[in-house]
């Protein structure tokens, strides 16, 4: 295994190709969300426990949500957690899915950090990087960075600054429940994957894509 400094750099370079402008396409017609679900599988031939991890990719038509197509995978979780560089332990499932997917998408929702990250290379961006797709990542909690208000009522949103550099927003999607974190990844600005995922909030706190791509990856989870 590689050493921090080295998976420091490796997050750096990455940071470094993410492009924080709009490069979709002219006409949003597909829009996909990624999650991931955590299992335990007993070995019987080292008489151990491995650890598994799914990830899930739902295809929604834009903006109706409605289902077109989907597709998981199933992999030996290699990399230990450690806060910061989950990239480095979630991002393969998520790349071999998304490249089993038949229908691709536009853009990619990925439940994970964007640029709102230390070396401003979160999932979203390291799987925008290097699948070069645009993505936006959502998270329910702060990794770094900070608003100088709060979000008080539905669909009020604060910018996250993080050494000065605008990371995130911090917005409000639901009354009665603590704002969500938005963030680009790749291919797509601050401003627009906000108004994207204001466009997938339903009836629920968190946008449609991950919220159904949460749904399947815990379905599959729950057949092993």
């Amino acid at each position: 295994m590689k050493t921090p400094e080295e998976l420091y750099r490796i997050q750096e370079e990455i940071a470094s190709k993410a492009v924080i402008e709009d490069k979709l396409t002219p006409n949003l017609n597909l829009i996909a969300g990624a999650d991931q679900a955590f299992f335990h599988e007993y070995n019987a031939e080292n008489k151990s426990t491995d650890e598994k991890i799914i990830s899930a990719i739902v295809v929604l038509e834009y903006p109706s949500m409605k289902l077109i197509t989907y597709s998981h995978s199933v992999l030996p979780v290699e990399f230990p957690y450690i806060p910061g560089l989950l990239s480095f332990r979630e991002a393969p499932a998520i790349i071999k899915a998304f490249h089993t997917l038949k229908i691709k998408p536009d853009l990619l929702v990925i439940d994970g950090c964007g640029i709102n990250h230390p070396r401003f290379a979160g999932l979203a961006t390291h799987v925008g990087v290097i699948l070069n797709v645009a993505t936006i990542g959502v998270t329910k909690n702060i990794l770094c960075g900070n608003s100088e208000q709060q979000p008080c009522e539905e669909g009020d949103a604060c910018m996250m600054k993080y050494n000065g550099r605008e990371i995130a927003y911090y917005f409000k999607s639901k009354n009665g429940c603590r704002p969500i974190i938005v963030a680009p990844g790749h291919k797509i600005t601050l401003e627009t994957s906000l108004s994207l995922i204001k466009t997938s909030i339903c009836k629920h706190k968190l946008p449609e894509p991950t919220r159904i791509a949460h749904l399947c990856a815990n379905k599959i989870k729950n057949s092993y």
